[in-house]
């Protein structure tokens, strides 16, 4: 596997990093690298949606699964569990990535989403992400995987990553292509 840089996008207060270019029927996947991804307001949520060819609003309907570990900043009280409100069953929001992120400056998501076909017009556009961020709530690290569907056989040629509430502080997206 080979990875070739696209594109770096960087925020700096930004409402949405908006990639509107690059992902073509060049590579059969796509990674986004996103590091360091800092919120702007403390206890956001950080996610992604695409559009279909041709299409605006960012909308297109996911199934998807959310599942995260964690463990405390003290060492105490590891867990596994299943997140239900951060999947989609055909929903159209912005899929979570990332949720109750903290916003001092020692802490920010980062992480890696797969888009995989994304050029097919015969199947659906299925995905992975996995990451890690400090959740606002009891410094906890978390580790979080997610996994779906775009439920769509058009072509995705367009993603948005945005908060949802508030900016994006700081952070760098960069898309590679995979062969």
């Amino acid at each position: 596997m080979a990875l070739t840089l696209i594109s770096t996008h960087t925020a700096s207060a930004s409402a949405t990093l908006d990639i509107t270019s690059g992902i073509t029927s060049t590579y059969d996947s796509y990674e986004f690298h996103m590091v360091n991804i800092h919120a702007g307001t403390d206890s956001d949520t950080f996610g992604f949606q695409v559009n279909a060819a041709g299409a605006s609003g960012f909308n297109e309907t996911i199934t998807s699964t959310f599942f995260r570990t964690e463990n405390a900043e003290s060492g105490g009280s590891p867990n596994v569990a299943y997140s239900t409100y951060h999947d989609q069953a055909q929903g159209t929001a912005y899929q979570h990535l990332a949720y109750d992120m903290e916003n001092d400056n020692d802490e920010a998501f980062s992480g890696i989403l797969t888009l995989y076909a994304p050029s097919s017009t015969t199947y659906v556009k299925h995905f992975v992400a996995k990451g890690n961020y400090v959740h606002h709530s009891g410094k906890y690290s978390q580790n979080t995987f997610v996994a779906g569907y775009i439920n769509t056989t058009s072509a995705i040629d367009e993603i948005s990553f945005k908060m949802d509430s508030g900016n994006i502080d700081a952070g760098t997206i960069k898309m590679f292509g995979v062969s």
